[in-house]
């Protein structure tokens, strides 16, 4: 027979279970997450409702009258500056670069956070006046370089006897970063990182 739950037990359970929703907890939730994480529009919107979601499981909830409570809290920080999806694009956008996310990888993750196209493609367009990128080819080469470097790829690979046989692999895994045949041809193919590096000034 199982022990009795102490009052510390139950106390706990209670805590672990989601709160009605109200106005109230949906603001003090929103700005929260705000002050956590830069957010578009609709990701937002998604993270309160997910909110809605979880506790209309315990608690009887109305969602059309959640559904009103989150597209004012929406409307109201939009209107405040507290989200904005262009400035959000850009910077996400420059983040996603800098790690190695060729531009393809970049249009996917914003759109997954409910970014409009035209929204999506000025970010981009920002991104290249910043880095002095040409062309999205030579974005996308860049992002290449970042990856293959982070991850030893063909000419950065600690030990060179072992490049050739893993050249196929190197290539698939720039592929599967979203970077074209050539570009990871031209990466993996490099007689030397430096070699490499110089691929940005052809």
């Amino acid at each position: 027979m199982p022990p009795p739950k102490s009052a510390s037990d139950n106390a706990a359970k209670k805590r672990r279970q989601p709160r009605k929703i109200s106005p109230g907890y949906l603001e003090r939730a929103g700005l929260y997450y705000l002050g956590r994480y830069a957010t578009s529009a609709e990701n937002f919107r998604q993270v309160l409702w997910r909110k809605v979601w979880r506790a209309a499981r315990v608690h009887e909830t109305d969602e059309a009258q959640c559904a009103g409570w989150i597209e004012a809290l929406v409307e109201r920080y939009v209107a405040a500056g507290l989200i904005d999806d262009r400035s959000y694009a850009d910077a996400r956008a420059r983040s996603l670069h800098r790690r190695g996310n060729g531009l393809r990888v970049i249009r996917g993750k914003l759109a997954q956070k409910g970014i409009a196209g035209d929204v999506i493609e000025a970010a981009l367009e920002a991104l290249a006046g910043e880095e002095a990128a040409a062309s999205p080819g030579a974005l996308d080469l860049r992002a290449a370089l970042t990856l293959a470097a982070k991850r030893r790829l063909g000419p950065w690979r600690r030990d060179p006897l072992t490049r050739a046989d893993n050249r196929a692999r190197d290539m698939a895994a720039l592929a599967r970063a979203g970077f074209g045949y050539d570009i990871a041809r031209r990466i993996v193919e490099a007689e030397s990182a430096e070699a490499a590096e110089a691929l940005i000034h052809e």
